[in-house]
C-alpha cells in the first residue's frame, strides 16, 4: 500500500509538471504590451517553484516508501540550527530576487505616467456592477456628488447636472476603448474593496473606497473581454462582471455618439 501511495504520488507531481511545462494549462493570449513581459516573469517564478514542488513531492513519496514498515514515520529529530537556518537565508534570497525582477514591469503600469494622449477613462465599482465614465467630447470628466448617487434614479456616479462640463459625460455598464490606443483608467471603488481585471492584458488593480488608483494599457487586438471583480465584496461578488470593448477608432466613434443620448 505505500508503495502504491509513493506511486500516485510522484505521478500526480509528474503529471502537473508536464501540464505547465508544455502549456496544457496556460493564459489567453494576451492583448497589450505588457503581455510578453508578465508571461515571462510567470514562466521565472513557475519555474522556481516548480523545481521545489518536485524535490518536496519526490521526497514525499521517498518517505512514504522507505518508512512504510513503520506507519509511514521517521526518526524523531530535534532540529539542525545550521540547515534551518541556510534553506530559509536561501528561499529568502530566491523569492526576493524574483520579485524584483518584476518590479519593473509592475512598476510601468502602475507608477509610471500614462501618454500625453491617452484617454481617460474612469472605472468605479460598487457592489455589485462596474459603472465607467467617459468625459465626452469637451475631454474633461464633470463634477460629481455623494448625495446625488441614485441608481433608481440612473445616476449611479452622482454626476452633477448643474455642472456645464458633466453635460456630455458618458455612463456605462461596459467598457469600450479603440485598439492601438493609450487608455489611462482612474479606478475607484462606491463601498467595499473591489477588484479590476482583464486577464488578457494581463491587469489587476484593486479599487479601493476613498482612493483613486490609475493604470494604463494600449489594447492591441479587437474583441470582447471579461472584466470581472477578482476580490471577495459580498454576496453577490459571483455575479460582479462587465467587459472590455476593443474596437476601431470609427466603431468606437459611433459607439460614443450612439450611447451619449442614453445617458444624458
Amino acid at each position: 500500500m505505500a508503495f502504491l501511495l509513493g506511486l500516485v504520488i510522484a505521478i500526480i507531481t509528474l503529471a502537473t509538471m508536464y501540464g505547465f511545462a508544455f502549456k496544457v494549462w496556460w493564459f489567453p493570449a494576451f492583448i497589450s504590451e505588457y503581455g510578453a513581459a508578465y508571461d515571462h516573469q510567470f514562466q521565472i517564478t513557475l519555474i522556481v517553484c516548480g523545481i521545489v514542488f518536485f524535490l518536496a513531492q519526490l521526497g514525499l513519496a521517498y518517505a512514504v516508501w522507505r518508512y512504510r514498515d513503520r506507519g509511514g514515520r521517521g526518526s524523531y529529530s530535534h532540529g539542525n540550527n545550521v540547515m534551518e537556518a541556510t534553506w530559509t537565508i536561501a528561499t529568502a534570497i530566491v523569492f526576493l530576487g524574483v520579485a524584483l525582477m518584476g518590479q519593473k514591469i509592475w512598476a510601468r503600469v502602475h507608477l509610471d505616467a500614462a501618454p500625453a494622449n491617452a484617454l481617460q477613462v474612469e472605472v468605479t465599482g460598487q457592489q455589485f456592477a462596474w459603472n465607467v465614465r467617459y468625459p465626452g467630447p469637451d475631454g474633461k470628466f464633470g463634477r460629481t456628488k455623494p448625495e446625488l448617487m441614485k441608481e433608481s434614479l440612473g445616476n449611479p456616479l452622482g454626476v452633477d447636472p448643474d455642472d456645464p462640463a458633466s453635460k456630455d459625460d458618458v455612463v456605462m455598464p461596459v467598457m469600450a476603448v479603440p485598439v492601438n490606443r493609450p487608455v489611462e483608467v482612474l479606478l475607484r471603488s462606491k463601498d467595499v474593496i473591489h477588484s479590476f481585471y482583464v486577464r488578457e492584458l494581463r491587469l489587476k488593480q484593486d479599487a479601493v473606497p476613498g482612493m483613486e488608483n490609475r493604470l494604463h494599457f494600449t489594447a492591441s487586438q479587437t474583441g470582447r473581454f471579461e472584466i470581472p471583480c477578482a476580490e471577495l465584496c459580498g454576496l453577490g461578488h459571483h455575479q460582479m462582471r462587465s467587459f472590455l470593448l476593443v474596437m476601431s477608432e470609427e466603431d468606437y466613434a459611433n459607439w460614443l455618439k450612439e450611447n451619449a443620448p442614453q445617458a444624458q
